[in-house]
Parts: C-alpha cells; structure tokens; sequence
C-alpha cells in the first residue's frame, strides 16, 4: 500500500516537474522570439536610416552656403551610433552588427568629408576629432577618453567626433590608421587639426586645441570676408 501511495507521490512530482519545465522553455522561446523580432526590427530601422543619411549626403554637397546651417547634417549619423550601440550590446558580435559597424564607418568618413569641405567653402564654425580606440581588455584608457570626448561634445556644439574601433576590418579604417600612422599600442589616439595625439588626453587639454581650432577658423573667416569686399 505504501508502495502505491510513493508510486502515485513520485509521480505527481514528475508530472509537476515537466510541466514546469516546459513552461519556462515555453516562456523562454517566447520572449527569446519578441526580443530577436525587436532587434530586427532596429536593425532595419537603421538600414532606412543609413540610407537616408547617404542621400542627405548627396543632397548637402549641391546646396549653397546661404542655406546650410550648423544643425543641417551629422545629427542623424549621432542617432545611429546611439542605435548601433544598443544593438551591439543587446545583440552581440553578430555578423548583422558587425556589418553595421563597418557601414556606420564608413559613414562617419562621408560625414567627416562632407563637413570640412562645408567648413572650409561657407567658413562655418565647426571643429573635428578623430578619435580612434580599441576594446577595453587592450585599451584601459579608452573608455575613460570617450566620457571625456561625450563631455567636450555636450559643451561645444559645432564640435564633431568621430570615432573609430581599431580593429575594424575596414580598408577605409585601414587608410586613415596609416595616414596618420597610428598603432595598436599606442590608444587611445585622437587627430585635431592633422596633429596626432596618443594616449589618455583630460578634458581641459582637449578643450584647449579645440578653442585654438576655433579661433584659427575665426581668423581665416575674417581674412576671407575683408579680401571679398576689396
């Protein structure tokens, strides 16, 4: 009779066990499922994007200085990377997002490219920084530059960043490491007006080139308006 009784107990366990086992793999595929189908739907909102970007692109180098403004372009490209970045950290190293880096690189080149060709035709204020960096296991001062970059970024608006990982499989990537020859041993690394900065850099080191950056714009600006009007 006890034989029974523990029989029909062990079984009760079992049946209890499986069944909540299956409803945590249920529960487990499920939100597995929404949180994929979310992040592919991020992954196509940013492919809309960067097509968007590509052609606001063509659509600046054909306007006239009168009707670019300081807030014209690169806003968008600093939504992106702010996308990239949650997919990079919700997703992972996927070969999606792997993907995505390399096409919002080659985007912030563009960027790059089209706001200093603005800059010098319409003489607008604006200032630069290539900011190349590498994981934090090869680089422990890397992370500590990008806080220091975000808050020079926050207090000088025309200021534009651009950053770069190092390791990026990427011949453009590749171009600019050797024309500004930098190396894997020496990040983090920023460029600024052509000059080569290596290692940690403070706040109120960066601040200061930026300033002379905008000062010698402001120059040149004034030196260009007095030869017009001779």
């Amino acid at each position: 009779m006890n034989n029974n009784i523990d029989w029909k107990k062990y079984l009760i366990v079992f049946l209890i066990t499986a069944s909540l086992f299956l409803t945590a793999s249920y529960l487990s595929n499920y939100f597995g499922g929404q949180k994929i189908n979310q992040l592919k739907a991020i992954q196509d909102k940013i492919a809309i994007d960067i097509l968007s970007s590509e052609t606001q692109f063509s659509l600046l180098s054909e306007l006239s200085c009168k009707n670019i403004s300081d807030s014209v372009f690169s806003s968008e490209l600093g939504e992106l990377g702010n996308k990239l970045e949650w997919s990079q950290e919700n997703l992972g190293a996927t070969e999606e997002v792997s993907y995505l880096k390399k096409y919002y690189s080659l985007l912030q080149i563009k960027d790059y490219l089209l706001a200093k060709r603005i800059s010098e035709r319409c003489k607008t204020k604006s200032a630069f920084i290539l900011y190349f960096y590498t994981t934090a296991e090869n680089c422990s001062l890397c992370e500590e530059e990008s806080l220091v970059l975000s808050a020079l970024r926050t207090a000088y608006p025309e200021l534009r960043v651009y950053s770069f990982d190092y390791s990026t499989d990427l011949s453009a990537v590749s171009s600019m490491l050797q024309i500004y020859k930098i190396k894997d041993t020496a990040l983090p690394a920023l460029v600024i007006d052509e000059d080569v900065l290596t290692g940690f850099h403070s706040l109120e080191d960066l601040e200061t080139r930026i300033q002379e950056s905008f000062k010698l714009q402001g120059t040149e600006k004034a030196s260009a308006e007095e030869q017009s009007t001779q």
